[in-house]
């Protein structure tokens, strides 16, 4: 088991001791909690050697022990409390006897920082940087191997820890900002104590301490505040489908149902469309959701009323503690479906403009949509999730613009939108942490490359990019996630290069962030694109054209030649929203342009015409 989180716990237990030595009380899950929370039950998970046989009491106004259910193991027990609403902040005594011995502690009920409704979320007025810690830059901070198996790798092996950390991260903020991203996804940065390098986060072994690599806590809490301090939001990636095998629950397991095939390694088949294939087998379907990730990440079962709690609870308290302003829900549709809707709901119901962003990794456009809140095609129940990551998209883009007339490919897929309850609330995306990145190799001209830029971040949805897309970082996943998760350079000491300056960047990269800056500031202030709607028109000779226009009138009409040659289009199909005779200023070349009866375009140009 871990060390207590509570100062003024151990300090009351440590006085028991001399007393007494059992009950023995070696942690207690959640470490605090809050009055004035919109759910007025609290789980307590404490854990000890033999702590099943205590009981509880609890003597503080406004809070009562409702239930003590009894768990298969004897060094866990449970409690579950009331919390009225008229509760004041203060230290709550609990007592636990087990007859002849009694062991007092206390437990912190705080008050809040903020209300419920002050959490902003995120929407499609914003664009996510994805950062994986590890791999991103390392400072100085409080980042430590003491007590963990695997060590960081001085030599930054490919599968190895690197020894980026949240101080690296935070001296980096100014950098992200200035790039003209407004959030940042942090992959998992809880701990991860595997035998493994488990460098990427999803191996969970402790669900409320910051992997002591990485930081610390209160190093964590910091970022967040610093992030905001620029006006920068902060998700935070999460798994509620599996933890690691070194968790405490894995070497002692609570009760023989907190796992699904307890003890039994079974492989998930990975093929999530059974969870909504109407021609589903049992068999096929039970496996999709009940089997392991991998051997070395044990899947939870999050019908296990107990289980659903603890995890539930576990998010509520990282956006309370922290403030952070969304979560990314790893392997979503691998878990339970009606307890993640359930779990959504939980959240939402806490934090009413809290946003969540599902990995709903299937293929086609109805398995995305499936699973969004209020889906028009999921007839087994709502699975409450505000926001899908539109994988179909990322797809599509792979082949639109490798190709003449490829950006046909777009409209098709967004002609479909019908099926999503809401198309706004999707998060785009050109390549990820678990991807291929975009750019396979290094180019030898961008011409592509900002076409689906530029696309990426003025289409409908909420747009994310990879770290390192900004210097054209490059990859493919033929020899493994390392190649697509290299380090960022500068990022570490002794590096030769350090791109995250002007000066370390070659030409071809400097034009490439000059780029994606100059159109993620200005896409800031545009209304258009952040909140507007969409048009869109059937491609003309390889021209895809497409309309995002304001409540307030305003509008941006982008045109993109697919073709590596010179294309024309006849100017009356689009005239509704580029009148014949008109004129507009395109941002990217700030040249009037004049809509005659035809439009010619050069190989692979871009107008955003404002």
């Amino acid at each position: 088991m871990k060390r207590l989180i509570s100062v003024s716990c151990a300090l009351v237990i440590a006085a028991t001791y001399a007393i007494a030595v059992k009950p023995n009380i070696e942690r207690i899950d959640p470490p605090h909690w809050w009055v004035g929370m919109h759910c007025d039950t609290l789980q307590l998970l404490v854990s000890g050697q033999g702590i099943a046989s205590a009981n509880a009491s609890i003597d503080y106004p406004g809070v009562a022990i409702i239930d003590q259910p009894t768990l298969e193991s004897k060094n866990y027990k449970l409690i579950y409390l009331t919390i009225n609403d008229n509760t004041a902040p203060g230290a709550v005594p609990i007592s636990f006897s087990d007859g002849k011995n009694t062991t007092a502690i206390e437990y912190s009920l705080n008050a809040r920082s903020m209300k419920p409704e002050d959490h902003q979320g995120f929407s499609a007025a914003d664009v996510l940087y994805l950062v994986m810690p590890d791999r991103f830059a390392k400072g100085n901070g409080n980042s430590t191997t003491e007590g963990l198996e695997f060590p960081i790798d001085a030599n930054r092996a490919r599968h190895g820890r690197h020894g980026g950390n949240i101080a690296g991260l935070r001296d980096h903020l100014g950098y992200i900002d200035s790039l003209g991203a407004t959030a940042i996804w942090v992959n998992p940065v809880l701990e991860n104590d595997m035998p493994g390098g488990s460098y990427h986060g999803y191996a969970t072994t402790d669900y409320y301490n910051i992997d002591r690599r990485f930081g610390t806590n209160k190093e964590y809490i910091d970022l967040i505040a610093d992030a905001h301090a620029r006006g920068l939001k902060v998700v935070m990636d999460m798994i509620f489908n599996h933890c690691g095998s070194n968790h405490p629950w894995q070497k002692d397991m609570p009760a023989s149902d907190w796992f699904n095939y307890p003890g039994n390694y079974t492989q998930t088949n990975f093929r999530t469309n059974t969870v909504a294939d109407p021609y589903a087998s049992d068999y096929d379907r039970d496996l999709t959701v009940n089997g392991w990730f991998v051997r070395s990440m044990p899947d939870f079962n999050q019908r296990n009323p107990h289980v659903w709690k603890y995890l539930a609870q576990n998010s509520i308290w990282w956006i309370e503690e922290s403030c952070i302003d969304g979560i990314r829900m790893d392997t979503h549709p691998y878990a339970d479906m009606m307890a993640m809707a359930k779990w959504c709901k939980a959240v939402i119901d806490e934090y009413p403009n809290m946003n969540i962003v599902g990995e709903c990794w299937t293929a086609g456009i109805g398995g995305p949509a499936f699973w969004q809140k209020g889906s028009k095609v999921n007839i087994l129940g709502d699975p409450q999730l505000p926001t899908v990551m539109d994988f179909p998209l990322m797809f599509a883009c792979q082949d639109a613009f490798d190709s003449d007339g490829g950006l046909n490919k777009l409209w098709e897929l967004l002609s479909t939108d019908f099926l999503y309850a809401n198309p706004s609330n999707i998060l785009t995306f050109l390549d990820n942490h678990d991807t291929a990145r975009w750019l396979l190799e290094q180019p030898t001209d961008l011409a592509k490359w900002k076409q689906a830029q530029t696309f990426l971040l003025t289409t409908r949805g909420i747009p994310q990019i990879y770290y390192g897309t900004e210097i054209l970082m490059s990859g493919d996943t033929k020899n493994g996630d390392s190649n697509v998760r290299r380090d960022f350079p500068g990022g570490f000491p002794g590096d030769s290069v350090n791109a995250f300056s002007r000066e370390g960047r070659t030409p071809m990269q400097n034009e490439a962030w000059d780029f994606l800056a100059k159109l993620l500031n200005w896409r800031k202030s545009c209304d258009a694109v952040k909140s507007g709607t969409l048009k869109h028109f059937v491609p003309q000779d390889g021209i895809y054209v497409y309309q995002r226009k304001a409540d307030n009138g305003n509008d941006v009409v982008i045109l993109l030649n697919g073709n590596d040659r010179e294309a024309s289009m006849l100017s009356k199909q689009t005239a509704e929203v580029l009148p014949i005779g008109s004129s507009r200023r395109d941002l990217i070349s700030s040249n009037i342009i004049s809509i005659g009866d035809t439009i010619s375009m050069s190989p692979r140009q871009i107008l955003i015409l404002e």
